[in-house]
């Protein structure tokens, strides 16, 4: 059986996943044993988070922009109370907004999203990915030694919301590209001829998805094939950004929130609106050049039919079946010896860039990986130490259950050599601490809803059906439910940095 299982999930990646390599053809692929792909797909023995989406995913780009301008009229997820005239006044303008009344209403007085919105401040466009002069910039790098141009991370946020689902945030790249000069053929080719990019591009966009849907598999091999074209300081300035998008997706679709009416607040003025193409400012809905209108994606992962060999529009996420034991044990060993791929400053060097925004007590080599851009990541430091944090309705308990669940389906080894020991702290034993691989069996409902609420949420954005949400609010209620969401956000984008910087466990 162990052989068939190892068979099935290799099959699996190759398979029934889309590849992420731009010079993937579908008429290479190999036959799938008909057995083994169905007995993949519908027994939860194979794969520890085997997840189809309950929601369809476009398969071309008219489904998609379909969907997008019916993501419009979202039903809410989460109940929001009626605001009094006090609140209305506080609020203002944004007692309008479904996630402003979230955040009000549902999370700790001083503690937003910090992932839900751009970093500020402004400079030029650098020399990676390149915009027509006459374009919008959007350029938002908080750091001077950052020189990555932000249209280049908004190409990079488009692939990620498109391999996550994530209809709000991929709306919002869709707007932001249009408005920076690119055009529908262009924004087309992100999602299926990636050889229309330089090949810098095309192997930020592979890391990008792989980072995104499979930070499991990471390896030296995914940070040397960038090296080729990227400086350290690039690829951990990439890493930083492909997380937050993985973040801000969650936070999004996590949360319900519905699709923005129009793109208007895109440009600069009614001015700056193109008059020589379509752009998706007040619909979606606009034509699709003939070459791209039936083309499949080769970004979002779609299960195949079996009788067909055609893409459904499920969804599908898979994570291995979680190791055992003694093999984390023996991971977790091998982590605290290993050599990070990206840089990490002294921890001088670090309290020195960081300021005031540098903690008490010795810096974690996350801090000071991070502290090499002190400007972008001095805000979210806090936010992602908040599993310290005993504000809110989330005990510090949970919040490291949580941790532990979410870093051990991502396979980050450094998150979770952190978490163990925070849970020692919390006086867990290591039988406690590894029953959160187990079933759950002996923990409370409520419990069970939140850990599986997270472990969906941070498998992929859209693994939560509307069901489900309603469940954990009527086992936990609204402010557990967001404050988890919220939580969540910060440790996928935690997971996936110190991951990919392969940091070594600090002693």
């Amino acid at each position: 059986m162990d052989a068939q299982v190892a068979q099935a999930q290799s099959i699996h990646r190759d398979i029934v996943l889309i590849n992420s390599s731009p010079s993937f053809v579908r008429n290479q692929m190999p036959r799938i044993p008909f057995g083994l792909t169905f007995l993949l797909l519908i027994s939860p023995a194979l794969a520890d988070e085997g997840v189809v989406t309950p929601r369809p995913v476009p398969a071309t780009r008219p489904e998609m922009k379909k969907l997008l301008e019916d993501m419009k009229s979202r039903k809410l997820r989460i109940p929001l109370p009626e605001l009094t005239d006090e609140q209305k006044a506080e609020l203002g303008e944004r007692g309008g907004s479904y996630e402003s009344r979230l955040r009000f209403h549902y999370l700790p007085p001083g503690e937003g999203s910090v992932f839900g919105g751009g970093a500020g401040g402004q400079r030029p466009a650098q020399r990676t990915g390149t915009t027509p002069p006459a374009a919008r910039d959007f350029t938002r790098n908080a750091d001077e030694s950052m020189t990555l141009s932000y249209p280049f991370k908004t190409r990079l946020f488009w692939i990620v919301s498109r391999t996550n689902n994530c209809q709000y945030c991929l709306g919002h790249q869709e707007q932001k590209l249009s408005a920076a000069g690119m055009l529908e053929e262009e924004i087309a080719a992100l999602d299926s001829d990636w050889g229309r990019f330089p090949p810098e591009e095309q192997a930020a966009f592979a890391y990008a998805r792989k980072l995104t849907y499979e930070p499991n598999r990471l390896s030296d091999a995914d940070i040397a094939a960038l090296r080729a074209f990227y400086t350290d300081l690039q690829i951990l300035e990439m890493t930083l950004s492909i997380a937050g998008n993985n973040a801000i997706n969650r936070w999004k679709e996590g949360s319900g929130v519905p699709q923005s009416r129009d793109g208007s607040s895109f440009f600069r003025r009614a001015a700056d609106l193109p008059t020589d193409r379509p752009v998706p400012n007040e619909s979606f809905l606009t034509p699709t050049p003939e070459a791209y209108a039936s083309v499949v994606t080769k970004v979002a992962p779609l299960e195949i039919d079996l009788t067909t060999g055609l893409p459904t529009r499920r969804g599908v996420t898979t994570r291995p079946v979680l190791e055992s034991r003694a093999e984390v044990e023996a991971a977790l060993a091998a982590a605290h010896k290993r050599t990070p791929r990206l840089p990490v400053l002294s921890e001088e060097a670090a309290r020195t860039a960081l300021g005031d925004n540098a903690p008490q007590g010795s810096l974690p080599a996350w801090i000071r990986l991070m502290a090499n851009f002190p400007r972008e990541s001095g805000g979210r430091l806090a936010s992602l130490n908040a599993i310290n944090d005993s504000r809110g309705d989330l005990t510090p308990l949970l919040k490291a259950q949580v941790s532990w669940i979410i870093a051990r389906q991502d396979r980050a080894w450094y998150a979770s050599g952190l978490v163990k020991a925070r849970l020692k702290e919390l006086g867990q034993t290591d039988d406690q601490i590894f029953a959160l691989d187990g079933n759950w069996n002996q923990f409370s409902s409520a419990d069970r809803s939140l850990f599986q609420f997270a472990r969906k949420l941070a498998a992929t954005p859209i693994a939560l059906a509307d069901d489900e949400v309603a469940t954990a609010l009527e086992q936990t209620g609204p402010r557990h439910v967001v404050q988890l969401i919220n939580f969540v956000t910060s440790r996928a984008y935690f997971d996936r940095v110190t991951e990919a910087a392969g940091l070594a466990i600090d002693p």
